[in-house]
């Protein structure tokens, strides 16, 4: 994809172990825990691309500086830091306007990367399959596009030098528009080519239970894929391992169903990927039962909740029926009191502690390790239940 390839902005490849800043806003809305919070989750995004993180940057404004989203002192300080130390990113936890990002870029003598672009370009970076590439790329360019102003000229040989093309050197912002408003539009008449194939795809395959793991970034749907399909699935300990919707057959106790693995969601999750990215979130839209994974070690596992919640509601799949499984209690398991407090932070009720399961709004929970494989039997209990419950209902309609 062009933002790997070229080098005159800040959507260039990058260099692993080079280094970055991190540069972030207290305000009236975000209180300094939380913004703390955003940064060590913003230092893990930058760890998942492969760079260096040597010093985070905070400042209180009561909102974003629009010249430069901070203040001009500590403009001066970043600027100082990030040219004696030859900083080579500085990365926002906010998404910049095309404005503020030249701006920057000028003042600090490194690229710029917002939250928004960082992701974008794991994104690309873990894409695999030709939809989700295809996805990413659509992304990329509607990003690109209100940025177009501080691009480069030579956008042109994306369309390989056809008749009429500018020549080098030519800075016609026009035709910058054009060619990226035809590339988007190439690409959404092949995504939807592509969507159409996965919908027919999926036909085929509808007799069977269909089961999809859900959850933030990073909370271990991958490694519980692994473990109740017994299949060899990439799961690692960084942010967005998996962007492309994995399928696998199961069967427990007789009964077999599909189970699908799907991106994580996050917070601040740019919205040309939610809007770029619903043909593989069909997957979850399409499901009879959702296993929503919740890092129950995490102190702030309920917005992380929150922001899955939300973003099952942007796609229509809020009223699935589902099982909460908060996993990862291997990390608390030697304080029975914090695993008390995680049921008591979510409003649990009818606990049966020496089970590790309860009920919670209305839901099944299970907790779980799935590293360790503890409680996965009343796991599979809970699904082999909700399964049947699925398979009764369809046949109740059948014979209806």
């Amino acid at each position: 994809m062009f933002m790997h390839r070229h080098n005159q902005s800040n959507l260039v490849a990058y260099e692993e172990g080079k280094t970055a800043i991190l540069v972030a806003l207290v305000t009236p809305q975000q209180p300094w825990a939380k913004t703390e919070e955003y940064l060590t989750e913003l230092a893990f995004l930058a760890d998942t691309w492969r760079l260096k993180i040597v010093k985070k940057f905070i400042q209180r404004l009561d909102y974003p500086h629009g010249a430069a989203f901070v203040g001009k002192g500590k403009l001066e300080e970043i600027a100082a830091f990030t040219k004696a130390e030859k900083i080579a990113y500085a990365i926002f936890d906010d998404e910049l306007s095309p404005s503020q990002a030249r701006n920057l870029e000028k003042v600090l003598s490194c690229q710029i990367l917002d939250r928004s672009l960082l992701i974008l370009n794991i994104f690309s970076m873990r894409a695999q399959t030709k939809q989700a590439r295809t996805q990413v790329e659509l992304a990329q360019y509607q990003y690109l596009l209100p940025r177009l102003t501080r691009m480069w000229t030579h956008l042109s040989s994306q369309k390989g030098g056809s008749a009429g093309m500018r020549g080098p050197g030519e800075k016609e912002l026009e035709t910058d528009r054009r060619i990226i408003q035809h590339k988007i539009t190439k690409l959404r008449e092949k995504l939807a080519s592509i969507t159409q194939q996965c919908i027919t795809r999926r036909k085929g395959r509808i007799d069977l239970v269909r089961v999809a793991l859900v959850g933030y970034t990073n909370v271990g749907k991958s490694t519980l894929m692994q473990l109740l399909s017994k299949s060899d699935i990439v799961a690692d300990n960084k942010l967005f391992a998996t962007i492309d919707a994995t399928v696998r057959k199961v069967v427990l106790n007789g009964h077999a169903f599909l189970l699908t693995d799907t991106v994580g969601f996050i917070r601040k999750l740019p919205h040309t990927l939610v809007e770029c990215f619903k043909s593989t979130l069909e997957e979850i839209k399409e499901a009879d039962l959702l296993l929503h994974i919740i890092d129950a070690s995490h102190d702030s596992f309920q917005e992380q909740i929150d922001v899955v919640n939300q973003t099952l509601r942007e796609i229509g799949a809020d009223n699935l029926p589902r099982i909460l499984v908060f996993n990862k209690i291997d990390i608390i398991e030697e304080n029975k009191e914090s695993i008390a407090e995680v049921r008591q932070g979510i409003g649990e009720v009818a606990l049966r502690t020496e089970r590790y399961s309860s009920d919670i709004g209305g839901y099944p929970a299970i907790f779980i390790s799935a590293t360790k494989g503890l409680h996965i039997d009343l796991l599979r209990e809970a699904i082999i239940k909700e399964i049947e419950r699925v398979e009764g209902s369809r046949y109740i309609k059948v014979s209806y």
